[in-house]
């Protein structure tokens, strides 16, 4: 596209345009003339201002090339460049493109997934502060000649003596006292940038690399030699089992791409895990200062901008954070380290839809680095891989202490009905209670896990079964005892509970279903004595609390931690020796066909939490569905049994890792609108649909209503997904949709809810 003409002097005249893509959600891409000032300074990825009508609007160069005069002199001149140093380097901005034809997203949403609101807009620009160093050593003669007549500036200069050469902040002083020695010229004052670092106010302490086992060493020596030769490499697929010492061989590898001048990129899935990942880095690294860079979104923007531009300097060479990560504008990069390679939370839930994982295995292509995932219970598409031998497999069998798995018991808890009151199961069983009192005694701690937050799951009315629902989605309301409210968990709208029935006018409103917010009370009352945590949304509302209490929890302040799924995978407590999993059915019946993946992953990832040190651990699992296969390969700690078993069944059905799909939304505020919607591009779809492609027909999806939308979806599987979304993206250009229904296009879904 050109933009509005303007003619150019011939003195002024360039020679060069530039293809800028504007900030925006209209995805608009320009030529502009690059002005003879800005030539040789611009190139791809660099952030410039550009006129647009009568505007100046922000935008990113996608790409910069010779021009003819005459076609120059049509085009409007760039009005600012406002970094000398391209944001966006060549390899990202290729990845970036690469992300944009896949996942069929627009170019604009990619470029804000690769750069931070922090970063792209002027708000959050460095910190600085007014220092204040000593230029000139004054004579012992001038120094007392100054304390004679002006006492204060003696101090200040005295001062600057005593920190031998270390600047002090130009605010420590009397501004009139400060202005009267810089005429002396003694001392200077300048601008020192201020790093917002959000573990600057942690202490770290160094530790030495450990003594690895033989599996550990063959999986290391595996991993240097992809990062000596990384074109001709493989990604690595590190399956070992919960407490064999992953991380341990991430750190020895990455000491050694240090050691040979190239940095390391190492992503987590959960913001809970950053904690405890940054630690052990922070502490194997801590002799090089500053080395360690987090990015997350618990950050603050200012935070953000420091370490983004921290990275993208060269002064970090180690960065560690979720899926975002996966952009952060390392150079040189050695090794790639994708940490529990299996969790969804690294598919990306709003434009661009991508997944964190495939894109690391992406730039690890395209740099070329070593790149490995790894993960006790790998995703189904990376063991795919390996059986393909599209990926190297590296096993860890044995934990790395010589500790023994946990022995895992399940609890039928359809036998545990009326011990919990009316006919209802306990929230805890009578074997669960009695193994918690035996590790209280013995000054041991213990882990309950559940998958759901709040105080109730729901409440129903026992006369008409009238259950409380969102009014703006299609879900049952929770209550949250502690704010008195019940709260929808798909989109936050809250009401006070009701008192009677709202159908009815009953007064008898039961409670069905229990959250952590219930199990941390009753725990309470069973154990009293008991110090007990709760992490979960709820109750880690401020900035620095869950590092805080894990920390506690390590230092065996507390002895119970109740959580969800932020407590599930990652954390290593040696003195843990129970861990309980109080209802395993909570993922296994979704309308999906990696509820059983999802649930053995789960079960597995949070019994890892226990027995990781001299002492012997166990796991109970309560579940009304003791026979599933997923409960029951968890419970035998098969991964291979269980992945034998799930790929047959998908192999059958045609579902990934044996092709691909799309999961196309239609969603809008007024229900028959976006349903037809959905069936005129189902239409329009199956009109000249290319070979090898399956779609389904138009159904409401799983979650029918949410944020006040009704939503319909058809979900499409090939072999390879270019077929898909090429017919997708051809099909959507052409046709025109209501302004109020908005269609989304997932490219690899984790979830069809």
């Amino acid at each position: 596209m050109k933009d509005e003409l303007l003619p150019l002097d011939d003195a002024a005249r360039p020679r060069t345009a530039a293809r800028v893509l504007l900030d925006g959600a209209s995805d608009l891409e320009f030529d502009y003339a690059v002005p003879a000032g800005m030539e040789g300074r611009l190139a791809e990825g660099s952030r410039v201002q550009a006129p647009l009508r009568k505007q100046l609007l922000t935008g990113t160069v996608l790409g910069v090339h010779p021009t003819e005069d005459a076609e120059v002199q049509r085009l409007r001149p760039l009005a600012k460049l406002y970094d000398e140093r391209p944001l966006i380097t060549p390899r990202l901005m290729e990845l970036g493109k690469w992300v944009s034809r896949y996942y069929c997203s627009s170019m604009e949403a990619v470029m804000r997934a690769m750069l931070p609101e922090a970063v792209r807009t002027d708000k959050h620009q460095d910190k600085m502060k007014r220092i204040v160093r000593l230029a000139q050593k004054p004579s012992a003669e001038d120094l007392e000649k100054l304390r004679k007549k002006a006492s204060r500036q003696a101090e200040m200069v005295e001062a600057l003596l005593m920190a031998e050469g270390t600047p002090l902040p130009a605010n420590s002083f009397p501004a009139a006292s400060l202005k009267a020695v810089l005429k002396t010229g003694w001392v200077v004052v300048e601008q020192e940038q201020i790093l917002r670092d959000p573990y600057g106010e942690e202490e770290f302490i160094a530790t030495a690399p450990l003594a690895l086992t033989d599996e550990q060493q063959e999986s290391l020596d595996c991993i240097l030699a992809a990062v000596d030769k990384p074109k001709e490499a493989k990604p690595l697929l590190l399956h070992g089992i919960t407490g064999s010492g992953k991380t341990e061989v991430y750190l020895q590898a990455a000491q050694r791409v240090l050691d040979s001048g190239k940095g390391v990129l190492v992503l987590v899935p959960e913001i809970s895990l950053t904690p405890q990942t940054v630690d052990r880095f922070r502490s194997r690294f801590a002799s090089l200062e500053s080395a360690v860079a987090v990015l997350h979104s618990h950050l603050s923007q200012g935070e953000r901008f420091d370490e983004w531009h921290r990275i993208q300097r060269g002064l970090a060479r180690i960065v560690i954070g979720a899926r975002s990560a996966v952009f952060a504008p390392l150079v040189n990069i050695g090794l790639i380290i994708v940490d529990e390679e299996h969790e969804n939370s690294y598919k990306q839930d709003n434009p661009p839809r991508y997944h964190a994982r495939d894109i690391a295995v992406v730039r690890a292509g395209m740099e070329p680095c070593a790149i490995v995932l790894g993960s006790a219970t790998p995703g189904l598409e990376s063991w795919h891989n390996t059986l393909r031998g599209k990926y190297e497999l590296l096993r860890l069998t044995h934990r790395a202490d010589g500790a023994k798995l946990p022995l895992v018991r399940v609890i039928d808890m359809r036998l545990e009905k009326g011990r919990g009151g009316k006919g209802a199961p306990s929230i805890l069983s009578e074997q669960l209670r009695i193994s918690i009192e035996k590790r209280l005694t013995r000054d041991e701690q213990v882990i309950l896990f559940l998958n759901r937050r709040g105080f109730a799951g729901s409440i129903q009315c026992h006369s008409c079964g009238h259950v409380v629902q969102c009014n703006h989605c299609a879900v049952s309301m929770t209550l949250h005892k502690k704010l008195d409210r019940l709260v929808c968990h798909i989109c936050g709208f809250q009401r006070v509970p009701p008192r009677l029935c709202p159908q009815c006018k009953d007064p008898g409103i039961l409670l069905t279903g229990f959250g952590t917010e219930r199990v941390e009370e009753v725990l309470g009352k069973v154990f009293p004595k008991a110090r007990i945590a709760r992490v979960d949304t709820d109750s880690m509302q401020q900035k620095h609390q869950l590092r805080q209490t894990l920390a506690a929890f390590k230092a065996h302040k507390l002895d119970i931690l109740v959580g969800t799924q932020m407590i599930a995978k990652g954390l290593h407590f040696p003195t843990v020796t129970l861990v309980g999993i109080l209802n395993a059915d909570l993922s296994l019946h979704m309308p999906d066909f990696r509820a059983g993946e999802r649930t053995f992953s789960l079960l597995t990832q949070v019994a890892g939490r226990a027995g990781r040190g001299e002492l012997l651990g166990e796991v109970i699992v309560q579940t009304f569905t003791p026979h599933s296969p997923a409960i029951q390969f968890a419970r035998q700690h098969d991964y291979e049994g269980f992945s034998e078993q799930e790929l047959e069944m998908r192999r059958q059905c045609g579902f990934p890792p044996y092709g691909h799909a799309v999961l196309i939304t239609c969603r809008g505020e007024h229900q028959r609108r976006a349903e037809f919607s959905l069936e005129s591009l189902h239409k329009r779809l199956a009109a000249q649909l290319p070979d090898g492609i399956h779609m389904s027909s138009p159904l409401p999806s799983p979650l029918e209503r949410s944020h006040n939308q009704y939503r319909f979806q058809i979900l499409l599987r090939a072999r390879y997904t270019k077929t898909m979304t090429t017919h997708i993206s051809s099909v959507l250009r052409e046709m025109k949709m209501p302004p109020d229904v908005f269609t989304v296009v997932d490219v690899d879904p984790v979830s069809l809810a």
